[in-house]
């Protein structure tokens, strides 16, 4: 079985793109989003796409088939809000492990297909854990900056869960994503380390933070420099950044991370900024110009796409990606 960490070693991998744009085109209804298990629901869920791996599997295998025929070698999966923190807005703590199991053996069993049909290509799945809709670091009421809607030890528990379902569910690595705020990824990460250490697993982790816009700062206030030091304790597979910004944009954060990592570089930018109907314009073409200069440059080990990107937009990623060389790691790190 093809290693992750060993396959990096020989290329640029390609990451794959967004999953709301694609969902997006399917204009599932509230019926649709219940399906036969959660007909009955007694809330509104249309808006919950994590719950879709249960009720409309085969859309979502169509995605990330698709995203595999078009170069793809990593598949996230439809899990970007599977925490019970998260799924409390619809009530649906109780499905946490499901949807995440689900998610994951689903998208294990498209990887697998392209595998076999490109053993010269494995395809791997990466696990995505989003950022929760709580932060540790600041308060949500402005009357009283020292209020938190979330503790570390709640964070812990919900990221441990989705942790384990989506190991159980077959992914290769672990994708801690969209990170506004490191301390909630310490927490993620504190919980992979639990779930590694009681399962005797050694499983693969890549850390991904968001600049939020032109400071150059996560929403907590980190810099590039900031953020990587705080999450560089632990052996990581890869570490970078991903959406709120455009290819460009990103630039000069991914070089800030380049020049002091030993770890592998990620990035999957945005198809550029929204416009003002908060739909994304970039080209595939547009976007692979820009992400060329990443390649010129040597910063990247995995790279591929977030908000607005669709297959033609990985696909063209994957023309160029494969030409090109990947950026040296230290072996006995990427390799831990």
């Amino acid at each position: 079985m093809a290693d992750i960490r060993e396959e990096i070693k020989k290329r640029i991998l390609v990451l794959d793109g967004a999953m709301g744009t694609m969902i997006q085109q399917y204009k599932f209804s509230e019926e649709d989003y219940r399906g036969e298990q959660f007909k009955d629901w007694k809330v509104p869920v249309k808006g919950n796409n994590d719950m879709l791996s249960i009720t409309q599997p085969q859309a979502i295998k169509d995605i990330h088939a698709k995203y595999f025929e078009a170069g793809a070698d990593i598949a996230e999966t439809n899990t970007f809000s599977g925490t019970t923190i998260a799924m409390a807005d619809y009530e649906m703590e109780e499905a946490v492990y499901q949807l995440n199991y689900q998610s994951a053996k689903i998208a294990k069993e498209v990887a697998d297909q392209f595998t076999a049909k490109e053993p010269h290509k494995p395809r791997f799945v990466a696990g995505a854990m989003g950022p929760t809709n709580r932060t540790l670091s600041m308060s949500p009421d402005v009357n009283d900056p020292g209020y938190r809607a979330v503790t570390f030890d709640e964070l812990r528990i919900a990221y441990k869960q989705q942790a384990e379902a989506l190991i159980d569910g077959g992914v290769d690595v672990l994708l801690v994503e969209t990170i506004f705020d490191t301390l909630n990824a310490k927490a993620a990460l504190f919980a992979i380390q639990e779930v590694n250490e009681e399962k005797g697993l050694d499983i693969p982790i890549m850390v991904s933070g968001t600049i939020t816009d032109a400071s150059g700062r996560t929403l907590s206030g980190q810099t590039a420099d900031a953020f990587l030091i705080s999450v560089s304790h632990l052996p990581l597979l890869s570490v970078g950044f991903n959406c709120a910004l455009g290819a460009d944009a990103l630039q000069p954060h991914l070089e800030t991370v380049a020049a002091q990592t030993q770890f592998a570089v990620s990035a999957h930018p945005n198809a550029g900024l929204p416009n003002a109907f908060g739909e994304y314009d970039e080209t595939p073409e547009q976007m692979a110009a820009q992400i060329q200069n990443y390649l010129d440059k040597g910063l990247i080990n995995i790279i591929g796409g977030c908000c607005g990107t669709t297959p033609a937009h990985i696909k063209a990623i994957a023309e160029i990606a494969e030409k090109a060389e990947r950026r040296q790691v230290a072996e006995q790190l990427s390799t831990r």
